[in-house]
């Protein structure tokens, strides 16, 4: 059984205090803390690595090389992609996904053609594809949510057509906590010629991944969601589609030949990865990966609803909160938002704050889905298995203190 009080330990940011009171760190769907073991590599790395990859035939090249092309391998397996080749490095799932509607959306994208994606999906995940279609003058459909925010596979079934030629969704939406039925949408896609784009970024570090077993075309996600750097980030996609695919940018490293008229790329993944890569940030992933491993995924996703379990019913027994999304536990992976009242978030946010609780207020990045739910913003508590059902305690304990002080104000 793991240790929970040891793992802990690893997190030294939640060793502090904020405003007097004990952090409770409740914002892990916009960025999850870092364990000491990835502090310390990157650190590492830095002061005993540090060379660029792939050029040098220097024996300090040739060791951060070897870590760099290590770290895709380590990639490789937590996904259970069938190549290292099929895990490309960006900067994070934003750049995982307009990589994709960049290069394979160019290039199949014609005019009266049909995107497929859902009303639940983050910005990065919509704004592509909406801009995609404008420029190739295709068709943006939305696939429609039930009215405990899972997408409605009914609605699916007749938004996906012989006319789709990409459907993009996500994982675990970072506002409901939904988790997709990725597999039926994907056999949905297939069946109609279609391809699937996964958005992975809230899904990694809460639930085990397996690219094959989802059958998704490409999955993208981000290292600093999921124990590891910012500024680093996954794309994987299956081999012979990323063949078949233009590079996403021009310049060293993505080329096998150079003349004076025309260029010969490289093979992938490096046809992808122009320039000097984000060596350390690469490393710093896998680092966090093997962390994860360590801890289990299994233990992950039960240890994330056994807190659930206890959050979100202590959240809808207070008088005057509004949870957007299912009342079960099992349907909130991670995430649960709501509103107290008539209170505008951010100040119940910045109360929270002052009780040492740190959450998330806005819409999310995903402003159609909020507004679709009849508001223009929610206060978004979001729980990583580093926490405590004390962080869950100090969150109750705080709302009901700032009931408390706006009670004059609040409808």
């Amino acid at each position: 059984m793991t240790n929970w009080e040891l793992v802990r330990q690893d997190f030294s940011e939640l060793r502090q205090t904020m405003n007097g009171e004990r952090l409770a760190y409740l914002d892990n769907a916009a960025t999850s803390l870092k364990p000491k073991s990835v502090i310390e590599r990157l650190l590492s790395f830095y002061q005993q690595e540090n060379a660029n990859v792939h050029r040098g035939t220097y024996q300090l090249s040739f060791k951060a090389t070897e870590e760099y092309e290590d770290a895709r391998k380590v990639i490789q397996h937590f996904i259970n992609a069938a190549a290292a080749r099929e895990i490309i490095f960006t900067r994070g799932t934003t750049e995982g996904i307009n990589l994709i509607a960049s290069t394979y959306g160019e290039q199949n994208i014609e005019p009266g053609d049909e995107i497929v994606i859902s009303l639940a999906e983050h910005h990065s995940n919509l704004i592509p594809w909406q801009q995609l279609a404008l420029r190739k003058k295709a068709t943006l459909k939305y696939i429609n949510l039930t009215s405990t925010g899972e997408i409605d596979l009914a609605d699916a079934k007749q938004k996906i057509t012989a006319k789709t030629k990409i459907v993009a969704v996500t994982h675990v939406g970072n506002v409901l906590g939904n988790v997709s039925p990725i597999r039926k949408l994907a056999e949905l896609a297939h069946q109609n010629g279609a391809i699937i784009v996964v958005d992975g970024a809230q899904a990694v570090c809460h639930l085990p991944v397996d690219v094959q077993e989802l059958a998704a075309d490409f999955y993208a996600f981000s290292g600093h969601k999921m124990l590891g750097p910012t500024g680093i980030g996954v794309l994987y996609g299956k081999q012979k589609l990323l063949e078949q695919m233009p590079p996403y940018q021009f310049g060293g490293e993505m080329i096998e030949d150079v003349q004076l008229d025309n260029s010969k790329w490289d093979q992938i993944p490096h046809k992808f990865e122009a320039g000097t890569p984000n060596i350390a940030g690469a490393i710093g992933l896998a680092t966090a990966v093997k962390y994860l491993e360590q801890v289990g995924m299994a233990q992950v996703k039960a240890r994330d609803a056994e807190l659930m379990a206890y959050l979100l019913p202590k959240l809808m027994a207070i008088p005057g909160v509004k949870i957007y999304g299912s009342q079960n536990p099992q349907q909130h992976v991670g995430v649960v938002s709501f509103n107290l009242g008539t209170l505008h978030p951010h100040d119940v946010a910045t109360a929270l704050d002052m009780e040492g609780v740190a959450v998330r207020a806005g819409h999310h990045c995903a402003e159609p889905l909020v507004h679709s739910l009849g508001t223009n913003s929610t206060v978004r508590a979001s729980l990583a298995f580093y926490n405590y059902q004390a962080d869950c305690d100090q969150l109750i304990n705080a709302i009901k203190e700032t009931k408390e002080f706006f009670k004059g104000e609040l409808r």
